[in-house]
């Protein structure tokens, strides 16, 4: 890994009204690794990486990516500059095929202007050709060739899923934003995201930043995780030390002493 980090987020916090969602949280996310952020519903998650996706822009305190200030980059200029996101819920277009959608990832890497388009000058055939190579490699990789060509709406709720994952690699990021991959998933589907994101990691080089309540899958694919609750930020560190920090427990679970309890409770039940 680069000494530099990839993306860093200094001091971040953010209000809506009275309510303080995020609350000065700092972090870096180094190149080439899977960095989770895990907290209880409500404790920022999601407001952070709408941050980083410039949908909201911060009370207070700033984040670089690949060296540059993100606060001074327009949101639609966001996916050009590298950094690609999925959703907890699924925005596809719904009545257009699989490889129209991966096609529509493409488009922010167009290189032609609009008049050698409209004569379909040499250079634009071949544009086009290494558009459908890229789209192609995208689809094997997350053996989607069977639904092609299949529309969207007719789809099962864990392909579509994968359909999205799959637009957001055609933009070729440097940073792919998960937000809950595995949100609606079965036990199957879970396990075949967790190997697509190791691919995605090992054989793309992409850096990985995600948000995930399914701790299975966030112990198996994580490098590093950050805890949050109520905005801040409660630890840092191995998906294994983080789950063990009394504070990350009592945030999900209670006190360290309720947790005793109900250990104590279950081992007297029949």
């Amino acid at each position: 890994m680069s000494s530099s980090p990839l993306l860093s987020a200094r001091n971040l916090s953010v209000r809506f009204g009275g309510v303080l969602a995020v609350n000065d949280v700092s972090f870096d996310v180094q190149r080439g690794e899977v960095f989770t952020l895990i907290g209880p519903n409500g404790a920022g998650k999601t407001t952070v990486f709408n941050l980083i996706s410039r949908i909201y822009t911060p009370t207070s305190g700033s984040i670089e990516f690949d060296g540059q200030a993100l606060g001074r980059v327009a949101p639609h200029d966001v996916a050009a500059l590298g950094i690609a996101r999925t959703f907890q819920n699924i925005e596809l277009f719904e009545h257009a095929t699989v490889l129209q959608n991966l096609l529509i990832g493409r488009h922010i890497r167009r290189t032609t202007s609009v008049w050698s388009e409209m004569l379909f000058l040499p250079q634009v055939r071949a544009a086009e050709r290494e558009t459908r190579r890229k789209v192609e490699e995208v689809i094997d990789l997350l053996e989607l060739a069977h639904y092609r060509d299949a529309q969207v709406a007719g789809l099962p709720y864990g392909v579509r899923k994968v359909v999205e994952l799959g637009r957001a690699l055609c933009t070729e990021p440097k940073l792919l934003l998960l937000d809950e991959p595995s949100s609606g998933l079965n036990v199957e589907e879970t396990g075949d995201m967790a190997f697509w994101i190791e691919d995605i990691r090992r054989d793309l080089g992409i850096t990985i930043l995600m948000v995930e309540h399914d701790i299975s899958l966030v112990s198996k694919v994580s490098d590093r995780v950050l805890a949050m609750n109520q905005g801040a930020v409660l630890a840092v560190g191995d998906p294994a030390a983080v789950q063990a920090d009394p504070a990350v427990i009592e945030a999900y679970l209670g006190t360290v002493d309720d947790v005793a309890s109900l250990r104590r409770t279950a081992e007297v039940q029949p």
